[in-house]
């Protein structure tokens, strides 16, 4: 059984472990005159009995998901034959692909060895094998705690305890792993971050100006083992991204204002509604947009005045990408303007100044913070933004600030790296994670220098 289907039957064990523990209470109560003679209401007594039922069960079928495809990935390297063991991890890591590829299907047996194809069908063996034990182990764990839970259900049980105590704890795991998930995240980066600067000098990554990861064929090319200056690629990202804000920021906001200050309740009811549709429409849409009409307008319009303009330019994906962001600004804008307490709207009108006067005056200030938040998130989400820039904006790696030019992103670069089968050992592959540990290191400086902006403008206001 699938791990999603083995779930879903742990929820229904769960669910008819809370039938029969409550249904269990109910019924010894019923000799001692009710329900009040319990030490915890019933609901307490079959909570308890699904939690019994339930946790077990998903740790072991979380642990055997984790661990399961390391072990089998071991089992597989050592049965074959001694020629063809691998000598690195990105060898283990090709091997492994191929491997699984002809065990899916994907490759036909024909096209690969004979230990290949012996090493497809032990794999495809021992993932059977696995998911079987895997599913008696996770439902004998299951229906096995389940009856002990129900089994000790009794009116001087204090159930309630029992299980405030269990969601404590299962609450503090889940922040323990929001936040273990996050340092290992950062370990991880910076680990392979490491071993790419052990291949390329630190310099060359910060102070290169020409990007050219793949191997040159000739040694007059540029770099013959390939260049990772970063900063064409930071360049095309902060261009894009400055697009896109000049046309996100104003239009947002200025919407968010006339929605919240100016427009009647029939028109904010319409426009409203209208304006966060376009949140909703997927990016592939988008980037056909820019590809097959904004790229081809603009670069047929600057012909018309005599300006060279590429069919793929950074205007194209950053004008594109800023009407696709102009609901994040808008909405989260909306939403903390209408949050300003009236008093303050109704003391400045009552001291004279006009609607405009208010708005500049009181309540932008109030809600600048706000704002500045959703700002920052707009920004984040044009950073992050990736199929617009591939489909409006190419993969050539330029550095310049013309936004008629073809550029390329940070985060189109990734992946483009890590698309297909790639060795983990090459500078090459190694390059991404570099690129996503100086991207999170800029994301990390902006969100100091908003808070800042933020705390600043507070400090003022209050």
């Amino acid at each position: 059984m699938q791990p999603a289907n083995l779930l879903l039957l742990t929820i229904v064990l769960s669910m008819v472990a809370y039938g029969l523990g409550y249904a269990r209470s109910r019924s010894l109560a019923m000799p001692m005159g009710g329900i009040r003679h319990l030490k915890s209401l019933p609901f307490y007594y079959g909570a308890r009995a699904a939690l019994w039922c339930g946790i077990p069960a998903l740790l072991v079928l979380g642990l055997w998901a984790a661990f399961q495809g390391k072990v089998i990935q071991t089992l597989i390297i050592g049965s074959l034959p001694q020629e063809m063991l691998p000598a690195s991890e990105g060898e283990a890591s090709l091997l492994l692909s191929k491997i699984s590829n002809v065990a899916s299907g994907s490759l036909p047996p024909g096209f690969a060895e004979a230990p290949i194809v012996e090493a497809a069908e032990r794999l495809k063996a021992l993932r059977e094998q696995s998911r079987m034990f895997m599913t008696t182990l996770v439902v004998s764990v299951s229906v096995l705690a389940g009856f002990l839970g129900w089994l000790r259900v009794r009116p001087a049980l204090n159930a309630r305890t029992q299980v405030e105590s269990i969601l404590k704890w299962l609450f503090f795991a889940c922040a323990a792993l929001a936040i273990l998930t996050t340092i290992g995240i950062i370990f991880s980066v910076a680990f392979e971050t490491f071993r790419f600067f052990q291949k390329i000098p630190f310099t060359e990554f910060i102070f290169g100006s020409q990007w050219s990861p793949q191997t040159a064929l000739r040694a007059d090319q540029v770099a013959a083992q390939g260049a990772f200056g970063m900063i064409p690629l930071f360049t095309g990202t902060l261009l894009i991204s400055a697009i896109a804000m000049l046309v996100a920021v104003p239009v947002g906001l200025l919407s968010a204002i006339y929605l919240s200050e100016y427009a009647n309740r029939k028109v904010r009811g319409v426009v409203k509604p209208l304006l966060e549709m376009l949140a909703g429409i997927p990016t592939v849409v988008y980037g056909f947009f820019a590809a097959l009409t904004v790229a081809p307008f603009i670069s047929n319009f600057a012909a018309s005045l005599g300006i060279d303009a590429s069919s793929q330019s950074a205007l194209a994906a950053g004008g594109v990408m800023g009407i696709m962001i102009i609901p994040f600004v808008s909405s989260l804008s909306d939403d903390v303007i209408n949050a300003v307490p009236q008093t303050l709207r109704d003391g400045s009108l009552a001291l004279g100044a006009t609607q405009s006067e208010t708005m500049k005056k009181v309540i932008f200030p109030a809600a600048l913070p706000g704002i500045m938040g959703g700002v920052l998130l707009a920004v984040s989400r044009a950073i992050g933004e990736t199929m617009i820039v591939v489909m409006a904006a190419g993969l050539a790696a330029n550095l310049t600030a013309n936004p008629l030019e073809t550029v390329t992103t940070v985060t189109v670069q990734i992946v483009t790296l890590l698309t297909g089968d790639q060795e983990f050992d090459s500078a090459k592959t190694l390059a991404a994670f570099a690129l996503g540990a100086m991207l999170f290191l800029a994301t990390l400086l902006l969100n100091v220098v908003a808070l800042k902006i933020v705390r600043k403008y507070r400090e003022q206001y209050d």
